[in-house]
């Protein structure tokens, strides 16, 4: 099926939904939705209006980005496909967790969490850290190349093992996480304005804002339609991640020979320099999370204004990337984990369509 096929599908079937979510959204409520896909355990969706007020400040130069300032209410819903059923890549199930559990501070003396780590994991692959046990990692600090800080805040450490700052999810162990405690992401969301044949930009006949469009992968693992973004290396700076990563996933520069790579490497860090700005930072309420491993991530917006940089390279799909493709940014567009999220947030910076 072709994404507008799957598109039109997706909007006919999505209809009640987009009415329920924009009716909760107005009552400041939380909500959860569940739409099918390739893996339950990865279909679950959680929702909650963002009460944000924005500030622009200066950063350091090095990023050469300014950010969004994005402050989640403390009655937040507690996380939820990080307590969906199976965990993903395997047959196991998590231990049941209702929402009035997900919290540590309630006492909870039937909680009997099911332990499970990858084989891969723990095979020590260089990305991965040893079992707890073996070594002695110092938490909420810098360790060596390792940074063990959370985005958000602090994170509670009980004999010995970091615990996940949203609460229970039903499993421990590191999963298919390489680190214990928080595993640090970066999300580049690159954008253009989607134009006609003049170079005039498209109007949206509803909203009658100008249409963005994003660079998305469709994710091997799932199937799901993702922002492409990777994993920060040991000692790695954050905007040397986002490029590596959108290189790797959107244009499959580790294929490219040197030359071709010299090439691509010239335009995309044109981009990059750019000013741009941080979206979000901090915990991501994602399948692979358990009560000692969670995912968190900054997700950063690139803009190609004039549509003379990125817009004109070919996109090819690599690394973890099963296609990619130039797709307009649309709230009724279904996306992996909370990228739905942040398209949300560049579109309201941009004044675009949503």
């Amino acid at each position: 099926m072709s994404l507008s096929q799957g598109m039109v599908h997706f909007l006919l079937r999505r209809d009640w939904i987009h009415r329920v979510r924009l009716a909760l959204t107005l009552l400041g409520l939380p909500y959860t939705i569940c739409t099918s896909g390739v893996r339950s355990s990865v279909s679950c969706s959680l929702s909650h209006p963002f009460r944000s007020r924005q500030t622009t400040r200066p950063i350091p130069a090095s990023c050469n980005f300014y950010m969004t300032s994005v402050t989640m209410p403390s009655s937040a819903a507690p996380h939820v496909k990080s307590r969906c059923p199976q965990y993903p890549g395997s047959s196991i199930n998590r231990f049941p967790v209702p929402d009035d559990k997900v919290d540590w501070g309630k006492n909870w003396p039937q909680y009997k969490p099911v332990s499970y780590t990858d084989p891969l994991v723990l095979k020590k692959p260089v990305w991965a850290d040893p079992d707890i046990g073996s070594f002695s990692p110092r938490f909420n600090t810098v360790d060596g190349t390792v940074d063990r800080t959370g985005f958000d805040s602090s994170y509670k450490v009980d004999k010995g093992q970091p615990l996940n700052p949203h609460g229970r999810t039903g499993v421990t162990g590191r999963g298919l996480l390489g680190r214990w405690g928080p595993n640090h992401a970066a999300d580049p969301i690159v954008t253009r304005w989607k134009v006609d044949a003049k170079g005039a930009k498209i109007l949206h006949p509803v909203s009658k804002r100008p249409i963005l469009q994003f660079v998305s992968i469709k994710r091997k693992d799932c199937g799901e339609w993702a922002i492409p973004g990777g994993m920060v290396d040991p000692g790695e700076q954050l905007s040397v991640t986002l490029q590596r990563e959108f290189s790797e996933e959107a244009l499959n520069s580790l294929s490219m020979s040197p030359s071709e790579r010299t090439k691509i490497h010239e335009r995309i860090t044109k981009l990059f320099k750019s000013p741009g700005f941080q979206v979000y930072k901090g915990y991501v309420d994602d399948p692979r999370n358990t009560d000692n491993a969670w995912m968190e991530t900054i997700a950063v917006n690139f803009h190609d204004e004039s549509g003379n940089s990125v817009s004109e390279l070919p996109l090819q799909a690599g690394d973890d990337a099963g296609h990619v493709q130039w797709v307009d940014v649309d709230s009724s567009f279904a996306l992996y984990a909370s990228h739905s999220h942040f398209l949300e947030l560049v579109a309201k910076e941009r004044n675009a369509h949503w």
